[in-house]
């Protein structure tokens, strides 16, 4: 059983379907007891940083994750809620995340060159830079769908894929059984399923 972490922010409806498609069960709450009888936690995110710290750190649910990731629980955080990870974000200033893996998120603008589309909105391709379980079956250079306008940065030892868009940006970290996508696997096809697939199956290993 897989919980995703509903905390008012995530693509909730699209994260349960791709899961129903690999056969994988899941309970979408809020509620910590729920959330805790599962084998493994997914944290969605949409939208800005500090709202979405907010939330997380005002309703418990902040030191709840962070109980449960140093527990061993594999724990998988999605886009905005990959950058929740981190320990800070400079979005409107800088607000704190959970600490899960080092580094902090920063802009995109002034990384990427002049000209280049902010938010970063579409498909591209995975540039593996070490191992990772989640992508026992994703090939180096296979596409992926990302929306962003942050990434996370001074975090090398934790990357395990990068995406070229005019410069390198993390596209997918690793802390132990801590893992996070800046992409969306629930909006990347055949490539996405693979991963929530092999998060499933690596998660028993953690």
């Amino acid at each position: 059983m897989t919980g995703i972490v509903d905390y008012g922010v995530g693509n909730l409806f699209s994260l349960k379907s791709s899961f129903a498609l690999i056969g994988e069960e899941t309970t979408v709450s809020g509620d910590k007891e729920k959330l805790a009888a599962c084998d493994r936690i997914v944290l969605p995110g949409v939208g800005a940083f500090p709202d979405a710290a907010a939330k997380l750190f005002s309703s418990g649910l902040a030191d709840f994750i962070r109980e449960q990731a140093s527990e061993g629980k594999p724990l998988i955080g999605i886009c905005l809620g990959m950058q929740l990870l981190f320990e800070k974000g400079y979005e409107y200033g800088e607000c704190d995340g959970l600490g899960l893996i080092p580094g902090k998120v920063v802009g995109i603008d002034g990384v990427i060159p002049n000209g280049l589309k902010i938010p970063h909105i579409g498909w591209n391709a995975l540039k593996m830079t070490k191992p990772s379980g989640i992508f026992e079956n994703v090939s180096d250079g296979e596409y992926v769908y990302f929306v962003h306008s942050f990434y996370a940065a001074d975090c090398a030892g934790y990357v395990t894929a990068v995406t070229d868009y005019g410069a390198p940006l993390t596209a997918a970290v690793q802390n132990k059984n801590v893992f996070g996508c800046q992409f969306h696997p629930e909006k990347s096809s055949r490539v996405g399923l693979e991963i929530l697939r092999s998060f499933c199956r690596e998660g028993k290993k953690c």
